[in-house]
C-alpha cells in the first residue's frame, strides 16, 4: 500500500508539472500539426463552413505566431479560437486541469464552493443569475457585472472565441458562453478559495464574497433539534420496512425514468398539464442524454392520451442536445404517417465507434483493457459502411423509413427552441418544422438546421501540451434542407425575453401559446 501511494503520489506531481511547466515552441508546433492533422484524417465536413486555403491558413499563421515556450493553458487560449474556426459546434478543445493526491482530494471533498451553487442565463446581452438551487435566493435576477476585477462583459467577449456553434448562427454564444461562465473562470484563474463578485439590482451595484466552506453548512440558519437527545428510537415493524423498501425502489426507478439530476436537483423529463383547467400537456425536456426515454414516453403519450389532450408544448429550450435514438423514438409519437427521420452519415472512416470507444481510453492498462471488447464493435459495424456518391456512408437504424406509434398523438404541437437548442435539439426541430407536424416558438436554434457532425465523437490527448482536441465523426442530417446553409431552425413565431420578463416572472414564449391556444 506505501508503494502504491508514493507511485500515485509521483504521477500527480508529474501531471501536474507537465501542464504548467513551459512547453518548447518545437513541442507546441507538433500539437498544432497533430491537431490539425486528426481533424483532416477523421472530420467529415472539415471544409463546409471554412474554406481550406483559408482553414490552412489559419493553422499556419498561428504557428508562426508562437515564438517563445508557454505553458498549456496558454498554448490552449491560442489553439482553440483557431479549432473554433471549423464552425462546428461538436469540434473544441478542452483544457486539463491540476490532479491532487488521495490525500489532498479527501481534505477538499469535505468543502464545497459557494460559487458552484450558481446558475446564469443570458438575457438581452446581461448575465443574469438564474437559479442558486436552493441557496442564498435573494440573488436570483440579479446581473453579474464583475468577477473579481474582471468585468464580465470582457470576460465573455474573450471566452466566446472558445467555442463555435454551428456554421453562422450567434444565437448560440452568448446562451452558452453565459451558462459554463464559472467553468471558464476557473480554468482561467485556477482553484479559487474565496471570489469577490459584484452585481446589479434594481440600478444598484452589490459585492458578494463567496468561500469554500464546510460541505454540511449552509447561508441558512439550522433547524433546532430535538433537545431529547437520548429519545429512543422506535423500532419499524417488518411491514413498515417492507413498504419502506418498496418506496425506495419506486423512487429509485422514477429517478431512472425522468432522468433525476443530483446536481441541478431536477428531472430531465417532466409531464404537466397547465393552462386554462389545466388541458395544455407541457413537456419539459432539458437534455436526450439521460434516463429511460422509452418507458417516460411511453407513459406520458398515454397520459396524455386519457386525458384527450388536444394542445402538446415540448419545451426544448436550454436543451444541449444527446441520442439520436431518443427524439427518434419521441417524433414516433408525434408522426401522423410514416417518415424517414435523418439520411445515413457521412463518415471518413467505416469503424466510427471504435475510433470514438477507444479514444475514451485514459491509461495504457485502460486502453489494453478496452481493446478486449472492439472485436464485439466490430461485428456491430461491419456492415453499416458503403460507398454511395463518390462517399463513405453509416447507415443508422433511425434512417430507415418508420411508422408511426399505435398510441401516436393527433393534436397541435408546439415546440419551445431558444439560441442553447442545440445538436438533437434542432435535428427534431428540423424534423417537426419541415414536416409541417408543429409550430416552432421562440429564437433561432444554436444547431444548424441541415446538418451537424456529431453521433460519435473522437478524443485526441495531444503529446505534449496534453489539452484534449474533440470533433463529431459523421454527419447528421434530415432529408429536409433550406437553400441557405449554417443557420440554425428559424422559429414560426419570434419571441426572445426581455430582462423586465424576467424581472416580472413573465415567461413571454409559453404565454404566447396559451393565448393561442384559449383562442
Amino acid at each position: 500500500m506505501p508503494l502504491l501511494l508514493i507511485t500515485s503520489c509521483a504521477s500527480v506531481a508529474k501531471y501536474n508539472q507537465q501542464i504548467t511547466k513551459l512547453h518548447s515552441v518545437d513541442q507546441l508546433h507538433k500539437d498544432v500539426d497533430v491537431t490539425y492533422r486528426k481533424l483532416q484524417k477523421l472530420h467529415p465536413q472539415l471544409y463546409k463552413y471554412t474554406p481550406k486555403k483559408e482553414l490552412d491558413a489559419k493553422f499556419a499563421t498561428l504557428k508562426e505566431n508562437i515564438t517563445e515556450p508557454m505553458t498549456t493553458y496558454a498554448f490552449y487560449e491560442k489553439l482553440t479560437p483557431v479549432v473554433a474556426e471549423v464552425r462546428q459546434g461538436h469540434a473544441g478543445i478542452s483544457v486539463p486541469t491540476k490532479k491532487y493526491t488521495r490525500k489532498e482530494d479527501k481534505v477538499l471533498n469535505k468543502l464545497k464552493n459557494e460559487w458552484s451553487y450558481l446558475r446564469f442565463e443570458s438575457v438581452e446581452d446581461a448575465v443574469r443569475v438564474k437559479n442558486t438551487l436552493g441557496e442564498d435566493s435573494t440573488m436570483v435576477g440579479s446581473r453579474v457585472v464583475k468577477l473579481g476585477d474582471d468585468s464580465v462583459d470582457d470576460l465573455l467577449k474573450r471566452y466566446k472565441t472558445y467555442f463555435s456553434s454551428d456554421g453562422y448562427n450567434t444565437t448560440f454564444h452568448n446562451k452558452y458562453a453565459a451558462q459554463k461562465l464559472a467553468r471558464y473562470y476557473y480554468q482561467d484563474k485556477g482553484r479559487l478559495d474565496s471570489l469577490q463578485v459584484t452585481f446589479s439590482n434594481n440600478d444598484s451595484l452589490y459585492t458578494k464574497v463567496f468561500r469554500r466552506i464546510p460541505r454540511d453548512s449552509t447561508r441558512f440558519p439550522n433547524a433546532k433539534k430535538d433537545s431529547l437527545k437520548d429519545k429512543k428510537r422506535i423500532k419499524k415493524t417488518k411491514e413498515e420496512r417492507k413498504l419502506a423498501s418498496k418506496k425506495l425502489k419506486k423512487k429509485l426507478k422514477d429517478y431512472h425514468k425522468y432522468g433525476y439530476n443530483y446536481s441541478e436537483k431536477n428531472n430531465n423529463r417532466n409531464l404537466d398539464f397547465i393552462g386554462k383547467d389545466s388541458t395544455v400537456a407541457y413537456m419539459k425536456i432539458r437534455g436526450f442524454s439521460s434516463g429511460d426515454y422509452e418507458a417516460f414516453y411511453e407513459e406520458a403519450f398515454k397520459k396524455i392520451d386519457s386525458a384527450k389532450t388536444k394542445d402538446l408544448i415540448i419545451d426544448l429550450r436550454d436543451n444541449g442536445g444527446g441520442r439520436l435514438v431518443e427524439i427518434h423514438d419521441l417524433y414516433s409519437y408525434l408522426a401522423k404517417e410514416e417518415f424517414k427521420f435523418v439520411e445515413e452519415a457521412e463518415v471518413n472512416t467505416r469503424y466510427p465507434m471504435i475510433k470514438s470507444y477507444m479514444s475514451r481510453a485514459k491509461t495504457v492498462y485502460g486502453a489494453a483493457y478496452e481493446s478486449l471488447f472492439v472485436p464485439v464493435i466490430f461485428f456491430k459495424e461491419v456492415f453499416k459502411a458503403r460507398k454511395k456518391n463518390g462517399k463513405l456512408v453509416y447507415k443508422f437504424k433511425e434512417s430507415n423509413v418508420a411508422e408511426p406509434k399505435e398510441n401516436n398523438y393527433k393534436g397541435n404541437v408546439y415546440v419551445l427552441v431558444n439560441g442553447r437548442s442545440f445538436s438533437a435539439s434542432s435535428v427534431f426541430s428540423n424534423v417537426v418544422k419541415a414536416r409541417k407536424r408543429g409550430i416552432i416558438v421562440g429564437e433561432e436554434t444554436g444547431g444548424a438546421y441541415n446538418s451537424t457532425v456529431a453521433g460519435q465523437t473522437k478524443l485526441v490527448r495531444l503529446p505534449n501540451s496534453k489539452l484534449m482536441l474533440y470533433f463529431g465523426l459523421m454527419v447528421l442530417e434530415t432529408p429536409y434542407k433550406t437553400e441557405i446553409d449554417g443557420y440554425g431552425v428559424k422559429p414560426d413565431v419570434t419571441i426572445t425575453p426581455t430582462l423586465k420578463d424576467r424581472a416580472n416572472n413573465y415567461d413571454p414564449e409559453l404565454e404566447w401559446i396559451l393565448r393561442t391556444v384559449n383562442k
